[in-house]
């Protein structure tokens, strides 16, 4: 029996509405969206058009009022929280603007903790995430702590940290938002090579270079897809 080949992301008429009566706000109005294996989108849209939502929801932090959210074919509407804690940490591979790395701590030792958490043993912690440093361009810092590297390095340390796991999604929020145009330079040139490695890559960004750099662009508006092209 071959695997049924699930999309990654598959988004069903999603709504998400907080607050009520007054103060109801509809952040998202029913959206849909499908991501193949493989693919690299990026989603754009201004504060206030539900991308942050949208965020959230893909990222396993919130869940639809209404719709349907199925990654890697698992719905995720369904799951409790202690479920969704597990998707989170085992399908998805989060990429934030703030780099969020252990101060005082090897760069090595930042990519290790999601095995950790996992149980994964030492030996074979160290062994994966050396393998995701040298992803990222960076095996010869591995014995780095933070402050001994630039803001660009340890963003691809904490793109390292995202890879560990062999996530089935790489989520990235304005990844590059705290970053010289150097530094967002060598952090979406690691991002090109994961996505021409096979990875799956959803970036919210609100620049249009940064954007550019991917293979689709979808755009929100008022809590509404208006824009899903393809790039290349």
């Amino acid at each position: 029996m071959g695997e049924v080949m699930h999309p990654v992301l598959d988004v069903q008429r999603v709504r998400k509405i907080y607050g009520q009566g007054e103060t109801e706000v509809q952040a998202l109005r029913g959206v849909s969206l499908t991501v193949e294996r493989g693919d690299y989108v990026a989603i754009m849209g201004s504060s206030g058009s539900g991308k942050s939502t949208l965020m959230n929801i893909l990222g396993c932090l919130d869940i639809p009022t209404t719709g349907k959210y199925l990654l890697d074919g698992v719905d995720v509407s369904r799951l409790n929280d202690r479920q969704l804690a597990l998707v989170r940490n085992r399908r998805i591979g989060f990429v934030f603007q703030a780099f969020n790395l252990i101060a005082r701590t090897s760069a090595l030792a930042n990519v290790e903790l999601p095995l950790a958490y996992a149980g994964v043993k030492a030996a074979e912690r160290r062994r994966r995430a050396n393998l995701a440093l040298a992803m990222v361009g960076l095996a010869e810092r591995a014995d780095h702590e933070p402050n001994q590297l630039s803001g660009g390095q340890q963003q691809r340390v904490a793109v390292a940290r995202a890879l560990v796991t062999a996530p089935a999604l790489v989520l990235a929020d304005e990844p590059t938002g705290n970053l010289d145009t150097q530094s967002t330079n060598d952090v979406l040139a690691v991002f090109d090579r994961l996505s021409a490695s096979g990875r799956t890559i959803v970036l919210i960004t609100h620049e249009p270079d940064v954007a550019e750099r991917a293979r689709r662009l979808i755009r929100l508006v008022d809590g509404r897809i208006v824009q899903d092209e393809r790039l290349k």
